[in-house]
């Protein structure tokens, strides 16, 4: 067989020439990319990547909500004091009634019977006494002439007493039952509409151990109050005079106005979660509003005219690397001539949108970044540059 062949050291110098410049085109090539990637980087940090909105002056009203429920200023609650039957009904549910109406009456039998009982029991004690007084008349006489001893008058001046003590006892008891009488007829004690009725024709009122409910009456539905449960982190804020907002669910499109009246001190504890009852009052003079509805209330804790205000997202963008202030505390950021740079703030109130800018250099007019826009988002991919 034939010897292999020697190559010649040109061909040697050849083919390591080739290795290198093979080497040579990958290296420039990994280099392309990584440029392309970092300028790529740098469009990230490009006035087009950033979501911003101008630093402007403007109001800002800081609240607390909470919800509460819709009563009259007074409602009370009309019962009976006497036991008996309902015999008439004269007002139903959303009757006007005036102080003083009759509501209903019960069957009167009984009471008239007993009232008739007690004046005949005050006859009879009228007429014992004017037998005893009759009796001691005449035995003082005859004590003294000398036919009765004292023994006989004492008796008859104590017999007279009795007497006297019985009349009394008697008129006592005809005046309770004159009373109880008049108990049958139930009145209204106020001006007002009547919210619910208890009771039907025909049915026992038992007055025996407490006293049974027969109506709730709302005085004057023109003035009524929300009883607004507010949690103990937010009542500090609330106190009497506050400014308030509320909507109810029947009118979602109609905003009403209220009053704060009173922060009641009795806290309700229910699982360790402490709240407190503030009452709203309102004016309801077309009566729009009916006992019992829902409010979704909106407390005025704080209200800020023409101050520097700023979107709430330009408080919670972080963007690492941006020149500027380094000093810890509150920051945000505002976009200069594409780059983004850091400036501390001081913020104020807030209205859960807007933020009020107390301090700091940040000036009205300024490009404040409040995110990124979807172009960005897209380019950054997997460099999540921020």
């Amino acid at each position: 067989m034939d010897a292999p062949l020697r190559q010649s050291p040109l061909r040697l110098w050849i083919g390591r020439r080739r290795y290198w410049l093979a080497g040579t085109a990958v290296v420039l090539a990994l280099a392309a990319i990584a440029a392309y990637f970092y300028l790529a980087a740098g469009l990230g940090q490009s006035a087009l990547s950033y979501a911003t909105t101008r630093a402007s002056y403007g109001d800002v009203t800081q609240t607390v909500s909470a919800n509460g429920t819709l009563n009259p200023v007074i409602e009370v609650n009309v019962g009976s004091q006497v036991s008996g039957t309902v015999q008439k009904l004269y007002v139903d549910f959303n009757s006007r009634v005036r102080k003083g109406q009759v509501l209903l009456t019960l069957d009167p039998t009984l009471f008239k019977a007993q009232l008739a009982q007690s004046k005949a029991a005050l006859d009879n004690a009228d007429a014992n006494l004017l037998l005893a007084k009759t009796n001691e008349t005449r035995i003082a006489t005859l004590v003294k002439s000398g036919y009765e001893t004292q023994s006989d008058l004492d008796q008859a001046v104590a017999n007279r007493k009795v007497a006297e003590a019985q009349v009394e006892l008697a008129a006592a008891q005809l005046q309770r039952d004159q009373t109880n009488l008049d108990n049958s007829v139930i009145r209204s004690p106020v001006d007002g509409v009547v919210i619910n009725r208890v009771v039907d024709v025909g049915q026992t009122v038992a007055a025996s151990f407490q006293t049974p409910t027969l109506f709730v009456i709302g005085q004057n539905l023109h003035d009524m109050q929300i009883d607004v449960t507010v949690d103990e982190a937010d009542v500090g804020q609330i106190h009497p005079g506050q400014h308030s907002d509320f909507t109810v669910d029947a009118y979602p499109d109609r905003k009403f106005v209220g009053t704060v009246a009173a922060v009641r001190l009795n806290p309700t504890i229910v699982q360790n979660v402490v709240t407190y009852d503030v009452v709203v009052s309102v004016d309801n003079r077309d009566e729009r509003l009916l006992p019992g509805m829902t409010a979704y209330v909106d407390v005025v804790v704080l209200q800020r005219r023409h101050v520097l205000l700023v979107p709430n997202a330009a408080l919670r963008v972080h963007v690492p690397g941006a020149v500027g202030e380094t000093a810890a505390g509150s920051a945000l950021y505002v976009l200069e001539n594409g780059r983004p740079r850091r400036v501390l703030v001081k913020s104020g109130a807030s209205d859960g949108r807007q933020t009020e800018i107390l301090s700091g250099s940040l000036r009205e007019g300024d490009s404040v970044i409040i995110g990124f826009t979807a172009a960005a988002q897209a380019k950054r991919g997997p460099f999540q540059l921020f």
